[in-house]
């Protein structure tokens, strides 16, 4: 409520007693003074008086005038209440100070930051530090880099507030932009990663094939001959690869329909078996019984149980067993594939899932791999409401579960 709609309210108030008051003593001259003095008062408080300045004709122009005080002020409280929760459904925080600089309001992003300890206590510090600074420059703005944990990006911006003729205030914007920044670094390295992946085997090709050209000896250039194709081959699969994933990411919502989940784990295990008999792995299929299904893309699905696989072999030793199996259970399928490899370091088990990235790059490059099968796995899980678990203990091995709402608990 603005103080000068309250003394408004205050004033007539008091008029009104003394109104009545008069009227109880009922003396003459009494009546003239007040009705004097109300129409003064009226003339006061910006209205203009009745031409009938008896005080029954003053009094009802007062109390007119108290009604639309009254109306104004509930108006005005009603904005000031709405305008208060709309800011505090903003993500970002916004601290607002009056003219003599102190804090007039918060909104809840800005209390919770206040009453937080450790990094948040920085961002305060920093903000009380820019909204001084705003009325000496008209406005300032700072990066934070919070560790945390979680580690966190800080914007805060602040700006003076005025009528053009005079300062009224400072406002103070502190945004969250870890995301932000995130999802910009990831972009960075995925174009590095894309030119670093593509680079090594191009390079090779032209090598080779520069080194084929003037080559006169029959079983040297049968060697160089299938170095070209298993370089091109690894080209191919790593386009193949980011086709899929591309693919997969655009349809953050496939197509939904009834898929069999002994049919998928089947078709990605025969997808598969021409490698695993290349390195004596066997793979031991056990499918839910009774069969189950669930709801979503067959092709993404068979992609997310292929790549799955394919690590699980790539990472078996020679002759060792990986094993597939599907049970439905607490309204979710769920989806495991498990090896006894070489396992995954703990120091890894947080970016394994990340574009391009290997826990053994010697071996991965050995066996042709891309670096983006288990991004793609995770993705799939993304579209189908799903997630992926990882459990793997160095030299031991490893068991990945994609893990899929049933039909009854799917969201649609």
């Amino acid at each position: 409520m603005k103080s000068y709609e309250v003394g408004y309210v205050v004033i007539a108030a008091v008029a009104v007693i003394a109104v009545a008051v008069a009227l109880a003593w009922g003396r003459r001259a009494g009546r003239r003074s007040l009705q004097q003095r109300l129409t003064a008062l009226a003339s006061r408080l910006g209205t203009e008086p009745p031409e009938d300045g008896t005080v029954e004709a003053v009094l009802s122009h007062l109390e007119k005038t108290t009604g639309e005080a009254s109306e104004a002020v509930t108006e005005a409280s009603a904005d000031a209440i709405r305008l208060r929760k709309a800011l505090d459904t903003l993500p970002q925080g916004v601290v607002v100070c009056d003219e003599t600089g102190e804090v007039a309001f918060r909104n809840a992003r800005a209390e919770a930051m206040v009453a937080a300890r450790h990094g948040d206590a920085l961002a305060t510090e920093a903000v009380t530090e820019l909204l001084g600074n705003a009325w000496r420059d008209g406005g300032a703005e700072r990066t934070l880099e919070l560790y945390g944990p979680p580690r966190q990006t800080l914007t805060v911006g602040t700006h003076l507030i005025d009528d053009g003729r005079r300062p009224l205030g400072a406002i103070a914007i502190i945004e969250d932009v870890s995301e932000r920044r995130r999802l910009e670094q990831i972009r960075r390295d995925f174009v590095a990663n894309v030119s670093h992946e593509l680079k090594t085997p191009i390079g090779a090709l032209g090598l080779l094939a520069e080194t084929l050209t003037f080559e006169t000896d029959p079983d040297i250039a049968q060697r160089l001959a299938s170095r070209i194709q298993s370089e091109a081959f690894r080209v191919s699969r790593i386009i193949d690869d980011l086709l899929d994933l591309s693919r997969i990411e655009s349809e953050a919502a496939p197509p939904r329909e009834p898929i069999h989940v002994n049919l998928v784990m089947a078709e990605a295990v025969e997808r598969v078996r021409a490698a695993a008999e290349q390195r004596g792995v066997t793979i031991e299929l056990h499918e839910p019984d009774p069969p189950v299904h669930v709801l979503g893309d067959r092709r993404q699905l068979v992609s997310a149980m292929h790549s799955l696989l394919e690590n699980a072999v790539t990472f078996s030793y020679d002759g060792g067993v990986v094993t597939v199996s599907g049970e439905q259970q607490d309204g979710e399928v769920r989806l495991a594939v498990a090896d006894h490899g070489v396992g995954i370091p703990a120091r890894d088990l947080d970016r394994i899932f990340e574009r391009f990235y290997r826990v053994d790059h010697g071996r991965s490059r050995e066996t042709g791999g891309t670096g983006l099968g288990l991004s793609i796995v995770r993705h799939v899980a993304a579209n189908h409401q799903g997630r992926v678990d990882v459990d793997s203990r160095e030299g031991e091995g490893s068991t990945f579960t994609l893990i899929l709402p049933s039909p009854d608990h799917a969201v649609a």
